[in-house]
């Protein structure tokens, strides 16, 4: 627990160097449907910015909002998350990685880390995610609108 406050300290921090000029500014929000196995269906919504790094790649947080079915707990997704857009090809691909908050199931902090790619429009990206949430596996499916 100690350990966990300064990790998400440094989080936070990094999001707020991650918030792009207005030039660059870009928004993202999601909805997610995802099966975290032997536990149960997990429902998000997420918000996120994002700022060019170099080429095709951009870097940035996101965070939200989840419902957990089994049991009705919520919970906090907040990730880092690099991007590649491969826009000849309208496909992107994704890692990402940090703390979720989950209330009511014991530990509130549990590693997550993923890998999602899908199709990428101008504005409106659908996708699969693969991942882990501790103590199991996820894979769900993406929605996304960039602003």
């Amino acid at each position: 627990m100690m350990l966990l406050r300064p990790c998400l300290g440094a989080l936070l921090a990094a999001g707020l160097f991650l918030v792009p000029t207005k030039s660059e500014a870009a928004v993202r929000v999601g909805l997610g449907a995802d099966y975290w196995i032997d536990e149960s269906a997990a429902f998000n919504f997420t918000l996120g910015v994002e700022t060019p790094l170099a080429g095709p790649l951009t870097v940035g947080a996101r965070f939200g909002a989840m419902l957990i079915t089994e049991g009705n707990d919520i919970g906090v997704p907040v990730d880092l998350v690099l991007r590649a857009n491969l826009r000849k090809s309208g496909v992107y691909i994704e890692g990402m990685a940090g703390p979720w908050l989950v209330f009511g199931r014991g530990d509130t902090f549990r590693a997550h880390a993923a890998f999602g790619f899908g199709l990428q429009g101008k504005a409106a990206s659908i996708g699969l995610e693969v991942g882990y949430l501790e103590p199991n596996p996820t894979i769900g499916l993406r929605l996304g609108y960039k602003f």
